[in-house]
C-alpha cells in the first residue's frame, strides 16, 4: 500500500516531538533561563504606639516628662535691630522643671535640649544654656527666632510658656553666597538660590537648609512650627519615626477647634492629625523621603501665615 507523502511528513513531525519530550531531565542544553527582577518593596506606613525604647526611657527619667518648662528669650530682643551678621541667642529657663535641664550626655550624644529655629529652617539643638550660642553670617533683613524645650528623643514640651518667638532685623548682614551657621559650625541656612529646594538629609545637627526666608509672620494668627522628623535615621531608629510640631493660636478638632494637621509622605495620600500630640509611623523603606506637615482649616485649606504653615523636609532612612 502506498502511503501519501503528507502522511509521512506528519509522522516524522510526531516522532521528533516525542523524542524531544523524552529527553533525560538532566541532559545539558544550551538554553539560557530568563528571570524577572523582583519589584521594589512597597512602603506601607501605619501609625504605631510610642516605641518601647522611649517608654522605657521615660520611666528612667522619673517625673521630668511631667515638667512644665518655661522659656524667655533674652537675646535677640523683640524687634531688635542688629548691626552685623552675628546674632547672639540667650535664653532663660524657668518653671516647674521637676529635674528637667538641657544637657548632652557625652557617652550617648543625647539629652534634653532646646530647639532653636531661624525663620522656617530645620532646628538646631541647644544643649548647654550656660555656653554661647550664636547664629553667624545671618542675611540682612527681617527674621524670626522660635524656641521650645525638647526631650532627648526630640519630643517637644507643649505647656504654656514653653514656646517663644521674637522678630528682629539684621543690618549689614552676611555673605549671601555662604551658609548661615551656629558658632559650632552647624548649618542653619544654606546659600541655595532656590527657596523652594528641599534641605539635604544629614545626621542630627548637620542638616543643610534652604536659603532663609523670614516671611511676614503674624504672632496673633494660627501658626504651626515643624519640629520632627529631621535628618538621617539608622538602626533601631528607623522602626518608628515621630512626627512632632508646635501649635500657636490654633485648636485642633479633638479640642473642639476648627483646625487639622495634615501630613503627606512622598507626595502620597494626605493623612490627618486631630490631637496635638506626636505620632509614630512604621513601615519606612530605605532611602530618601519627603515629609510635608501643614496646618489646614475646616475646609482643608492651608492657613496662611508667612508661608510657615506648610513645611516640607527631606529625611534619609538607612537600613
Amino acid at each position: 500500500m502506498r502511503i501519501p507523502k503528507s502522511a509521512l511528513a506528519l509522522l516524522a513531525c510526531a516522532t521528533v516531538a516525542i523524542l524531544a519530550n523524552c529527553e533525560p531531565a538532566n541532559q545539558n542544553t544550551n538554553t539560557t533561563a530568563t528571570t524577572t527582577a523582583s519589584p521594589p518593596v512597597a512602603q506601607e506606613l501605619k501609625v504605631v504606639p510610642r516605641p518601647q525604647t522611649i517608654a522605657d526611657m521615660m520611666k528612667q527619667r522619673g517625673e521630668q516628662d511631667q515638667a512644665m518648662p518655661s522659656l524667655r528669650v533674652i537675646a535677640p530682643a523683640k524687634d531688635a535691630v542688629i548691626n552685623g551678621s552675628t546674632v547672639e541667642v540667650k535664653l532663660d529657663l524657668s518653671g516647674d522643671l521637676k529635674g528637667y535641664m538641657p544637657h548632652k550626655d557625652p557617652a550617648t550624644g543625647k539629652g534634653n535640649h532646646i530647639h532653636v529655629i531661624l525663620d522656617n529652617q530645620p532646628y538646631e539643638a541647644y544643649y548647654e544654656l550656660g555656653q554661647p550660642f550664636e547664629l553667624r553670617n545671618v542675611a540682612e533683613g527681617k527674621h524670626t527666632l522660635r524656641v521650645f524645650p525638647s526631650r532627648p528623643w526630640h519630643e517637644s514640651f507643649k505647656n504654656d510658656g514653653a514656646f517663644q518667638m521674637v522678630a528682629f532685623t539684621v543690618k549689614g548682614g552676611g555673605d549671601a553666597t555662604k551658609p548661615t551657621t551656629t558658632n559650632k559650625g552647624q548649618t542653619v541656612a544654606s546659600p541655595s538660590p532656590s527657596s523652594s529646594a528641599s534641605p539635604s538629609p544629614a545626621k542630627e545637627g548637620k542638616d543643610f537648609a534652604t536659603k532663609s526666608n523670614a516671611g511676614e509672620v503674624d504672632a496673633t494668627k494660627p501658626l504651626l512650627t515643624y519640629s520632627r522628623p529631621k535628618g538621617e535615621y539608622t538602626g533601631p531608629d528607623t522602626e518608628a519615626i515621630m512626627i512632632d510640631f508646635w501649635l500657636v493660636n490654633a485648636k485642633l478638632q479633638s479640642q473642639g477647634g476648627d483646625y487639622r494637621v495634615r501630613y503627606t509622605i512622598d507626595n502620597g495620600a494626605p493623612m490627618f492629625i486631630d490631637a496635638w500630640e506626636p505620632i509614630w509611623l512604621s513601615g519606612w523603606t530605605a532611602g530618601k523621603h519627603s515629609v510635608k506637615v501643614e496646618l489646614v482649616d475646616k475646609n482643608g485649606q492651608v492657613v496662611d501665615n508667612g508661608g510657615y504653615n506648610s513645611t516640607t523636609r527631606d529625611i534619609n532612612i538607612v537600613k
